[in-house]
């Protein structure tokens, strides 16, 4: 995987450099982090207890094409629709999230049922790194903004990011497999499993939108909120995935909700 991740990188920074030295655009660089919200199976869907209880933390290093300023003459573009409105940003991040079963199903009065204790006792985990590219899309004038200082910049994005995730699953009742120690919806085959959970690691694309605003710090500094929905394109990426034939309330595929904040600087 670090393979591919190195790879993945040079081929965006080569990417970024040959436009930059074909159109002379210019470019930022920065940093977020901040909280992520894992929709998975684990838990009660829609239950604010789980979303609030499956929460994790995420950062990453980000990348822009400016079109509306080209820095090999200090200058602005050609004043087009497209320079003044939209960014280019490609992006390396990490997530990591615990998981564990919240709502009715372990709120149960029959604390001593045996597979109230089951769900109560399953943990996991998941670890996602992503790496793509959004087309973010700026509302307002991104010259005005550049050149006023304290002002805001409002955006909404769209675009892909290829992930690597790595989960785990594990009992504090012992070791996952056995009847004594697992829910029996997961013990079914699952997708070609053996069980409807897994810690094997995988690869999937993932769609990614966000609304968030940019906010003038500086001549060459913005400050950026950001609240991201990222949905995969796989029921694996928590680790859980029980037999959809069997429990159709488990045939959504995994998501997330990062809010982040991030810094950012334009290079000159």
């Amino acid at each position: 995987m670090l393979k591919k991740s190195r790879f993945a990188i040079f081929v965006l920074l080569g990417l970024s450099i040959n436009v930059h030295a074909q159109f002379g655009f210019s470019h930022e660089v920065g940093i977020i982090s901040g909280p992520v919200a894992f929709q998975s199976d684990y838990g009660e869907r829609h239950d604010l207890e789980t979303n609030a209880g499956n929460t994790g933390y995420g950062i990453g290093i980000v990348h822009y094409l400016n079109f509306s300023y080209q820095a090999t003459c200090n200058c602005y573009t050609a004043d087009t629709y497209f320079n003044d409105h939209f960014k280019l940003r490609s992006e390396l991040s990490y997530s990591k999230t615990k998981l564990q079963h919240f709502g009715r199903w372990v709120d149960k009065p029959s604390a001593n049922n045996l597979g109230v204790q089951q769900l109560k006792a399953m943990r996991g985990s998941t670890e996602i790194t992503n790496i793509g590219v959004q087309l973010e899309f700026f509302p307002l004038s991104i010259r005005d903004f550049t050149a006023t200082i304290g002002s805001f910049a409002p955006y909404v994005s769209l675009g892909a990011h290829y992930s690597y995730y790595n989960p785990q699953a594990y009992s504090l009742l012992g070791p996952l497999g056995i009847p004594q120690t697992t829910f029996p919806k997961y013990l079914e085959p699952s997708d070609g499993r053996p069980h409807g959970y897994s810690a094997e690691d995988g690869n999937v694309w993932s769609v990614v939108s966000s609304v968030g605003t940019r906010y003038k710090l500086s001549p060459l500094s913005d400050l950026m909120v950001d609240l991201r929905w990222q949905y995969y394109f796989s029921n694996w990426v928590d680790g859980l995935n029980p037999n959809p034939d069997i429990y159709s309330e488990n045939r959504a595929n995994d998501w997330l909700v990062w809010f982040n904040v991030g810094y950012i600087y334009y290079l000159q």
